[in-house]
């Protein structure tokens, strides 16, 4: 009972702070302004991530969703191509091919790669990371948003409206890959989890 008066109590205080009401605000507009920003659900944050920390917070979680919404688009385009059956010839080690790999699901192939070859993996990964955050002024102190490290790709344009733009549809595009290869591996793995993907022999 104690704790939950505290609770109470503190939610009562923070509610009556002065500036919050303001920060939020503040936030929200920050978060219209920025590229993603679009309809039908601009400025989207029903947790109201956005009023967590400072603006280098904000940066972070910015940071953080262009990663993973670039690596789902990797991924769902992945298994979308080895679900249709296309895959690389030869062998990916002494006893297993890449045809065998594009007959599994995820998790399974996964597994079925050897240990030198995840760690490669993982070991590529960590050097992408590392480079992305060595580069120049870090993102949270006013520096660019990670670029695509492994190839180096820039398409974006010298056009500040056209980029914003770019980057909103890179955004986009990689929020609705987020939602497919979750829902990929879970109607690979727990049947009849989704049900829009009942009965897909690529499931």
């Amino acid at each position: 009972m104690k704790i939950a008066v505290l609770f109470a109590l503190a939610g009562s205080a923070a509610a009556f702070a002065p500036g919050a009401s303001q920060k939020a605000s503040t936030a929200l507009n920050a978060i219209t302004d920025m590229p993603g920003a679009t309809m039908p659900f601009k400025g989207f944050d029903p947790l109201g991530l956005a009023t967590l920390g400072s603006d280098s917070t904000l940066a972070w979680f910015r940071a953080a969703e262009l990663k993973h919404a670039r690596v789902a688009m990797l991924a769902t385009t992945g298994y979308l191509v080895q679900a249709a059956g296309w895959h690389f010839p030869g062998m990916l080690s002494s006893g297993v091919s890449f045809e065998s790999l594009s007959t599994m699901k995820p998790f399974d192939a996964w597994a079925s790669v050897p240990d030198g070859g995840q760690q490669q993996i993982i070991g590529t990964i960590f050097l992408a990371e590392i480079i992305t955050e060595a580069k120049g002024v870090h993102y949270t102190k006013g520096g660019d948003l990670p670029t695509i490290v492994f190839p180096p790709i820039e398409f974006s344009s010298d056009d500040p409206a056209m980029l914003k733009v770019q980057q909103s549809r890179e955004l986009n595009n990689g929020r609705l890959a987020m939602i497919a290869i979750m829902s990929f591996a879970a109607a690979a793995n727990i049947p009849g989890s989704v049900p829009a993907l009942v009965g897909n022999p690529m499931f």
